[in-house]
């Protein structure tokens, strides 16, 4: 399969949302406090501001990356589409963006994830109690960085 990894326009929101959806409600993490049009409203708002990478396949988006300067808010792959590398792919395009660093919070029970950048280097450097994140569950904070 063949990836084209690109800027996300604003006719990708449906597939972002759809995506952001289904792998939340398909990992092993809180489900999402928000109802869909707020998530829609949410992405679509953070299209304007973030930096949003979008992997397509065959026409269409199967995975999602939003980050911001220092953080990687986001970075989800379509249930269907995981494990073909999409997901390394667009962490592997944030790095390259980032070369001084960045860093990301995910849930402790998304042990999946966790492991996931653990293999692409990046590192636990903090544990919360989740009393800062909508969900109220206990997240761990990771960054990557060149020499990491």
């Amino acid at each position: 399969m063949t990836a084209v990894l690109r800027p996300a326009e604003d006719t990708d929101l449906d597939e972002i949302v759809t995506i952001h959806l289904t792998a939340r409600a398909a990992a092993p993490m809180p489900a999402g406090v928000h109802p869909e049009q707020q998530v829609r409203d949410w992405l679509a708002a953070r299209l304007t501001v973030d930096e949003v990478w979008v992997a397509e396949v065959e026409g269409r988006v199967a995975a999602y990356a939003r980050f911001t300067p220092t953080w990687l808010d986001d970075l989800y792959v379509a249930p269907q589409s995981q494990r073909d590398g999409l997901g390394s792919a667009l962490l592997d395009l944030v790095k390259s963006l980032r070369p001084d660093g960045f860093g990301l919070w995910v849930f402790e029970s998304n042990r999946p994830a966790r492991a996931f950048y653990a293999q692409h280097g990046l590192v636990e450097v903090e544990r919360a109690d989740g009393s800062a994140n909508e969900e109220h569950q206990p997240d761990i904070r990771m960054i990557w960085h060149p020499s990491n």
